[in-house]
């Protein structure tokens, strides 16, 4: 168990207590230090009796009839002397509440305004003998206080003003509670208790609500005193001896009203504890114990006084559940009792003041800082990093937060998991599902699909992302799918979704589900899903689809994959679309000449329709088109130059040239068509149907002299006909004639340097001798070169370099022995 640590150091009349060293591996959830300063000195020479606790300062009563005023530090600030009190217990008034309640430990429970007493009031000095200070009480204010004595005597009075009230009972008042408006002048109100029970009181209809009576009656109520507290405006805690109640302020329906108080109270937990309880506070919804402990001695084997316990326990119908558990040293607990323990709170703050005859001790909830020393402490460094990532969470920090996680959690699989619930807690699953791990670890299926479920919910885009990044193996495919799809009957045409359904069901190897998808979505993955997953099969039926989709790579991958989908096949599928057939057979033409041989004539009307520019190149390059066909369509369509080359190709010069001339009358294309030919019999057409054309003749007249004679044109041009850049036509002949004479003759010196640089090297080469040896014959008589007698090989010389005897080359030889 976690203990109050020594924070401060005595003098050494003093005794010193010594806290235990805690051996738990648990993390206690306070930490303690006693509240020193002022504190300290007052202790030294009085006893504490009662505290109460304001947000702006804390008030002190002690034994010897004093109240000192405290800053949080427990520094003085103010002080009064208050004559004739001995022992406490308490009362809370609740500022928004409708009741009040009296703990009593007397006979009486009043409800006094100013104007009633005030004709009783003593404005003498109380008795001159020092009395303990049962109660303080404080207004909302903290600008007045009033303080409750054994012998009866009440004060009220202003802590900033001369307002003073005093009244004397003839019975010991254990409580007063001064009216949380008491600064106002029709607020002027305080309650005193005496000895009975807990009464809850309705201030509004001025009834009783309820009495809650002692359990163990046995108890010395003044030994044993009852401890209050309030958790909220209608829920009032009470425990006395070992027993809790926790009881709640009720409305009573209407019809059960009859005579009976507008509200009642109903007991919603009750257990007992192991100890006899000194005080209650409420901390969330759990509950603060403060607890008086006896126990046997193992030296005299005589009961005495423990260190007292705070504990943290959790509510239950019938019992507890025990949080933590602190033993707390204080000084003097040996000769402590019940009644010389308090607890007080301050409500805003979670801090709890534990308050004994020689100490205060301040209780508050430990920080991220606590917690790291203690893991340090305890060399827990991998949950030092856990609550360096708690630590950015409650600043706000969740993406650095789970950025952190990737590498202060590692491997871990449970504190993943843990570390997701966590985020989800707090409506961050977002933040953390980028640096989930996704492989070496893996975490449960369930976490991944949380997080998608996150997503689906308020981000299609985030969880299509994940989707796309996250293995599908991650998560059970089956239950995203069916999520996706309920969303899709809200929302069918949506986009994003049906994409992500297409991905899931690829996961799943649903192809063909996938495949409509895309196709209807246009998507661009469409060819990619085909090849990867071989999808051919599925999309026999679909060739249109693809086609309208993208044409190119639907023709693109059709074509790679003809062992696939036949020609054939695609020519029948696009039969009712021409336009895409056209596109198809286009592609597989300029792929191969020949493969598509038997749709040649089919693409000669789809060119004339869809794609004219294509079509002559078409009619040049292939040579399975039925010629005849071809010309037919195309003189039904009056297409000029594709009728000309048909015309052309199939031996018909003379008309194409023709209709070159008069469906064209482009006298440099009938030109081209004539040097294309080569025929002399066209030139000569073309100079017959030039002649009466003067345009014509200039264009013959600037292009005919390197192919014809310009003296057959020139000697049939009519005298006086005007014909345009005549003189630069004929100037330009000549210029043409003049390059040819120079061509021929630099040609012909070319020539003549070629043939004697020939002639020389070959007689070079005959001049050379040629090796023979005995093997070598004569190839005129077939009889050995050499002649008899000569044993080693000779260099023979022959102009004719072929070796021969010399009976067959006589005087024509020269032979010398090597």
């Amino acid at each position: 168990m976690a203990e109050a640590e020594e924070k401060e150091t005595r003098s050494n009349e003093e005794s010193t207590d010594e806290s235990e060293e805690d051996e738990s591996e648990e993390e206690p959830k306070l930490k303690y230090e006693r509240l020193s300063n002022g504190v300290t000195e007052i202790l030294q020479k009085d006893a504490a009796s009662c505290m109460t606790v304001h947000e702006k300062f804390l008030a002190l009563g002690t034994h010897y009839g004093k109240v000192y005023l405290l800053d949080v530090q427990g520094n003085i600030t103010q002080k009064f002397d208050v004559d004739g009190y001995p022992i406490i217990s308490r009362l809370r008034f609740m500022t928004n509440c409708k009741c009040t309640l009296a703990d009593t430990l007397g006979t009486l429970a009043a409800l006094f305004s100013v104007t009633d007493f005030s004709k009783n009031l003593v404005m003498s000095p109380f008795n001159e003998s020092p009395v303990k200070i049962n109660q303080i009480s404080l207004d909302e204010s903290g600008e007045h206080m009033g303080v409750c004595s054994e012998d009866g005597k009440v004060q009220v009075f202003g802590l900033y003003s001369a307002e003073e009230f005093h009244e004397t009972f003839d019975c010991p008042i254990k409580i007063v509670a001064v009216h949380p408006q008491f600064v106002r002048s029709h607020f002027k109100q305080f309650v005193t208790g005496g000895k009975k029970g807990v009464k809850i009181l309705d201030m509004i209809s001025k009834q009783r609500i309820t009495n809650v009576p002692r359990d163990d009656i046995s108890l010395r109520p003044d030994m044993y005193p009852c401890s209050l507290c309030w958790k909220d405006n209608l829920t009032l805690i009470i425990g006395w001896g070992n027993s809790v109640k926790i009881c709640s302020v009720k409305e009573r329906h209407a019809s059960e009203m009859r005579d009976l108080p507008n509200r009642y109270v109903e007991i919603v937990f009750q257990f007992d504890t192991e100890f006899y309880i000194s005080g209650l506070a409420p901390i969330c919804d759990q509950l603060v114990i403060l607890s008086y402990v006896k126990e046997i001695s193992d030296k005299t084997a005589v009961e005495c006084c423990a260190r007292p316990r705070l504990d943290i326990v959790q509510p239950l119908p019938e019992s507890c559940e025990e949080i933590s558990s602190d033993a707390l040293t204080v000084r003097g607990f040996q000769e402590n009792e019940c009644r010389d323990y308090h607890l007080e709170y301050s409500e805003g703050e979670s801090l709890f003041y534990i308050i004994s005859p020689r100490d205060v001790v301040v209780a508050k909830e430990r920080d991220q800082d606590d917690h790291i020393d203690w893991l340090l402490e305890k060399k827990k460094y991998e949950d030092i990093g856990l609550a360096y990532v708690n630590h950015l969470v409650e600043k706000g920090e969740y993406d650095l937060a789970a950025r952190k996680c990737q590498k202060i959690l590692g491997k871990n699989t449970e504190l993943w998991e843990f570390e997701v619930y966590k985020f989800k807690e707090i409506g961050q699953l977002k933040a953390i599902s980028p640096y989930l791990p996704r492989r070496d670890p893996v975490l449960k299926p369930l976490i991944y699909e949380m997080v998608l479920h996150e997503f689906l919910e308020s981000d299609y885009e985030g969880f299509a992302t994940l989707i796309k990044e996250w293995p599908g193996d991650l998560y059970n495919n089956t239950i995203i799918v069916q999520a996706v799809v309920d969303h899709l009957k809200k929302d069918p045409q949506n986009r994003t979704l049906l994409r992500t359904l297409a991905e899931l069901y690829t996961y799943d190897q649903r192809y063909g589900r996938a495949l409509e998808i895309y196709l209807t979505l246009r998507h661009k993955d469409v060819f990619q899903l085909i090849h990867k997953h071989n999808l051919f099969s599925s999309i026999r039926d679909k060739i249109v689809l693809l086609m309208d989709f993208d044409s190119e790579k639907a023709v693109d991958m059709l074509l790679d994959n003809e062992d696939k989908i036949s020609i054939d096949r695609v020519v029948e599928e696009l039969e009712n679309r021409p336009e895409l057939q056209h596109v198809y057979l286009h592609k597989l033409f300029k792929r191969d000449h020949h493969k598509g041989q038997r749709y040649h004539e089919k693409q000669i009307s789809l060119y004339a329709e869809y794609d004219r520019p294509n079509l002559l190149p078409f009619l040049r390059d292939s040579t399975h088109c039925p010629l005849e066909k071809a010309l037919e369509i195309c003189q039904q369509r009056n297409f000029v130059e594709e009728t000309v080359y048909l015309l052309s190709r199939m031996g018909n010069s003379r008309s194409a040239l023709k209709m070159i001339m008069e469906e064209l009358q482009d006298v440099d294309k009938a030109i081209e068509f004539a040097k294309e030919q080569d025929d002399g019999e066209l030139w000569e057409d073309l100079i017959l149907y030039s002649i009466d054309k003067p345009p014509f003749i200039t264009g013959l007249l600037n292009n005919i002299g390197t192919h014809v004679d310009p003296i057959l044109l020139i000697h049939r041009i009519k005298e006086g006909m005007e014909i345009p850049n005549l003189r630069d036509s004929l100037v330009k002949i000549l210029q043409d004639y003049n390059l040819q004479i120079l061509l021929r003759e630099g040609c012909k010196k070319i020539l003549v340097a070629d043939s004697l640089s020939l002639l020389k090297k070959m007689h070079r080469t005959q001049m050379k001798g040629v090796l023979v040896d005995e093997e070598n014959i004569c190839e005129s008589c077939l009889s050995p070169i050499l002649p008899s007698g000569i044993s080693c090989p000779v260099l023979q010389h022959m102009q004719c370099q072929t070796p021969r005897a010399r009976k067959c080359n006589p005087g024509d030889e020269e032979i010398a022995v090597l």
